[in-house]
This record gives structure tokens, C-alpha cells and sequence, in this order.
């Protein structure tokens, strides 16, 4: 039984053993018809709390049963109110008393609290920064672990919310989901919340639904956790100019709102306790450094944890990664990210397609696997839309071609498991890949392959 219910019942049983009183005194002071309203208040508690208990612990408790027995005795005191016979005071009350206490005892051995934790994720794709800490408290008993996919929306380049998303349906399969509307979280009050979202209102691309901002969540738990959805390069505390490029997610809604902040490593832990002291001054120090842990980041544990041999491949990434005698080609794990493009814009448009045209010609003994950032489509729209027909054009021509494989699916250590070298732009995936020994080659838009970029990918 969670902890909450559990106060709810404690509350119920203080309220009907004070009835018990008041029924008594209604009695005493013949006022019969009053006794019988308590009487029944009490007969309507005992339901609310056997149901309760039927539904948490299962119906052959013996609490249930000394509930049913007292509802029995309660039916039997509120038929004798209205006769004429006389009623003893000192027995009803020690025939009230008798039956609660039978059902306190009861109730105290039998009925466990347990806890109840609720992850928040938004994004399919972001879930293994939630994944591995799901997993060890669904296995612990002493847990009720939820996942609650919350919606989304892509915003317009004016602020405003344009496209609702849901990925419910993108999860992987072993992980029991709740729907959002189905979870009242005012009510149920879980003991921690997990999120990996640490934007709310300050997001440009994209917002969660404004009712599961940090700043609202903290009001429903008694423990509100972020775990970033991304890996950073490990900064260096003696260079100031790393600490401020940590600075702007250190700064983020969720580090202040969250009771707790899991980070990748002790490294990063100290590096956003400097951040956040150089903003907020240093009498604030200790603060963070009782909020902020090192623990680890969940991805570095997907990604050790997922195996080529073991990985399961669409038949047509086989086709592509196979040769007709089974051999396989080297596979290049392409990512191209959002920072990279809203700051190059039409020299990063053009070097994604400098780069297409190169794999292009090699595809007979290298398979390009390219996979643009989740949010890349929804940047452009909300941040850059003038170079939206452009790079529509370019993924279109990608597939028509077939150049290699194009992944934009929620499952990015598929990609990493099959992939032997990794190119692109700086990201958490290229921390993550590192995490596994992968080679790592940083994409630089000013370098060409060809002399003519533009040429070479769209008239070959």
C-alpha cells in the first residue's frame, strides 16, 4: 500500500473511533436519530477502508474480514436505535472498541506500506537516461515503480506551442506504461519523481506540457529528481571557459526546482556546483553540494549493456550492412545535431550534403548510417525555418537514393551497437561511444570532401 493511502486509512480509523464517542453520547442524551447518521458515516468508513485494503493487498486479508464483522455489528446497533428496547452505553462502547481494536492489530501486520516512484519521461529517444534506475526499483519490492510518458509540443519561432506529440507508443516493450490522464499526480502524491527535462518555459525548440514543468512537480512529490538527458565532455575546473560551457545546463530549471541532481561523473558534479556558486554566490555552496551527486549518467549504462551479436536489425539495415556472401561492411554512425546546424545554418546544409555525397560513392564497401538529433526537424521549424526546404530536400534525396541507412527511430544504442566508427558532430553521442571504445571523428563544416558540394550530392 503506498504511504499516502495509508495516512488516508490512519486518518479514517482516528475518525470513526472519535464517532464511536460522539455516537455514544447521542445515545446517552437520547438523541437516537443523530446516533444513527454517525452510525452509518462509520459503516461508510469501513467500506472506503476495506476496499482500500482489498484492492492493495488482495481480498483474503484478515483485516477485510474484521471489517465485515464490524459493519455487521454496526448494522445490528443502527436496527436497535430504532426500537424501544434500552441501550447500555458501557457495552456498545466496549463492543465498538473490541471490534477496532481487532482490526488495528489486524491492519498493523498485515498491511505494508510501500513506496511509489514515477518516471517522467518525454521523449522515447531519451528514456536510457531514465532506464537503468527505473529498472532497479521495479525490482525492489519495497517499490511501486511507474513510467508516465507526458506530452509535448514543438514550438513556433513566435514562443507559442504548435505540434502535440505522445511517444507512448515508442517505448520499448517490457516497460509497463501508464497513460498521462490516467496518473493524477496531485492525488496520488508519489514519493519520488525522476524527469529528464530541465527546461520548462525556457526550452526555443520544444516544451513539455507547461502542467509537468519542475516548477509544478515539486509540488506533487516529496523528492523531485533530475538525471540530464545528454553526456558532456568532461569539462575542466581549472579552465573558466569550461566551466561556463557547462554553465548553461547547470543553470536550467530542473537543477533549481529538483531536490537531487544525478550528473555523469564527480568531475561534472563539481563543475556545476562552480557554475551554479559563481551565479548565485558562494554562501550557496553547500546547497549544491548536497543536491548535486556524480554518480553516473543511465545512457553510459545502455550503452555497455547493449551487444552487436545480440542487437536485433530491421531486414533492411541486413540488407544494407551485408554483402550478398554474408560479409559485413564497415558501418559509420553519421549524427548531425541540433547545435551545430542552428549556429553553421547554410555551411552545416551544405556540409551534411558535402558529407552524403562522399558515403555515397563508398557505399559498396562502407554503410552510412545516419542519424540526425531527435529534435533537429523540430529546431529548424522553431529556430531556422528559412532553411527548412533545404534540408527537407537533402533527406529526401538520401532516401530516394538509397545512400545508407536512414535511423529516426527512439533507439539510438541500436545504432551504437552496430556501428564501427563514429563521425559527426559533438554530442552526447560521442561520449557515449567513447564509453564503448568506438574511433571518434568530430565532423568540421569549413573541410570539403568534394570541390563541389553542392554538385557532387544532388547531380551524381
Amino acid at each position: 500500500m503506498r504511504k499516502s493511502q495509508k495516512k488516508r486509512i490512519d486518518a479514517l480509523l482516528r475518525l470513526i473511533e472519535q464517532a464511536h464517542v460522539q455516537a455514544a453520547k447521542s445515545v446517552r442524551t437520547g438523541k437516537r436519530q443523530d446516533a444513527a447518521a454517525v452510525i452509518e458515516d462509520c459503516q461508510d468508513a469501513a467500506i472506503s477502508i476495506g476496499t482500500a485494503i482489498e484492492e492493495s493487498e488482495g481480498e483474503d486479508t484478515l483485516t477485510v474480514k474484521y471489517l465485515e464483522k464490524y459493519c455487521e455489528t454496526l448494522y445490528s446497533i443502527h436496527e436497535e436505535l430504532f426500537t424501544d428496547a434500552e441501550i447500555k452505553i458501557q457495552e456498545l462502547t466496549k463492543l465498538l472498541d473490541k471490534a477496532m481494536k481487532q482490526i488495528r492489530t489486524s491492519y498493523n501486520r498485515e498491511v505494508r506500506v510501500r513506496k511509489e516512484v514515477v518516471f517522467l519521461p518525454y521523449k522515447a529517444s531519451m528514456w536510457d537516461s531514465l532506464e537503468s534506475v527505473w529498472r532497479k526499483y521495479n525490482a525492489d519490492p519495497a517499490w511501486d515503480a511507474k513510467v508516465v510518458p507526458v506530452p509535448y509540443y514543438d514550438r513556433n519561432p513566435d514562443g507559442s506551442m504548435r505540434e502535440y506529440h505522445y511517444e507512448g507508443d515508442q517505448f520499448p516493450k517490457d516497460v509497463p506504461l501508464l497513460h498521462y490522464q490516467e496518473y493524477d499526480l496531485e492525488e496520488i502524491h508519489p514519493d519520488v519523481i525522476y524527469i529528464h527535462n530541465p527546461y520548462d518555459e525556457t526550452n526555443y525548440v520544444t516544451s513539455v506540457h507547461p502542467a509537468y514543468y519542475s516548477s509544478k512537480l515539486k509540488e506533487y512529490t516529496d523528492k523531485l529528481v533530475y538525471i540530464p538527458y545528454f553526456v558532456l565532455p568532461e569539462p575542466d575546473l581549472h579552465n573558466q571557459s569550461s566551466i561556463e560551457g557547462v554553465a548553461h545546463f547547470a543553470r536550467s530549471p530542473g537543477v533549481f526546482y529538483a531536490d537531487e541532481v544525478i550528473v555523469q561523473s564527480e568531475n561534472m558534479r563539481r563543475c556545476y556546483i562552480e557554475a551554479l556558486v559563481q551565479l548565485a554566490g558562494e554562501d550557496t555552496r553547500k546547497i549544491w553540494e548536497q543536491k548535486i551527486k556524480g554518480t553516473g549518467s543511465p545512457k553510459f549504462d545502455k550503452a555497455a549493456d547493449t551487444k552487436k551479436k545480440e542487437t536485433e536489425l530491421p531486414d533492411e539495415w541486413r540488407e544494407k550492412i551485408y554483402r550478398a556472401d554474408g560479409s559485413a561492411k564497415k558501418v559509420i554512425l553519421y549524427n548531425t545535431g541540433v547545435t551545430a546546424l542552428l549556429q553553421e545554418s547554410d555551411k552545416m546544409i551544405d556540409k551534411i550534403a558535402d558529407t552524403l555525397a562522399f558515403f555515397r560513392e563508398k557505399k559498396e564497401d562502407v554503410t552510412l548510417l545516419w542519424r540526425p538529433h531527435p529534435l533537429i526537424k523540430a529546431a529548424i521549424s522553431s529556430m531556422r525555418p528559412q532553411l527548412w526546404d533545404a534540408y527537407n530536400r537533402i533527406v529526401e534525396k538520401y532516401l530516394a537514393d538509397d545512400i545508407g541507412i536512414y535511423d529516426n527511430s527512439a533507439d539510438l544504442y541500436r545504432a551504437i551497437a552496430v556501428a564501427d566508427a563514429y563521425y559527426g558532430d559533438g554530442s552526447s553521442v560521442v561520449q557515449l561511444c567513447q564509453s564503448v571504445k568506438m574511433p571518434v571523428m568530430i565532423q568540421n563544416v569549413c573541410v570539403r570532401a568534394c570541390e563541389n558540394e553542392k554538385k557532387s550530392f544532388w547531380d551524381l
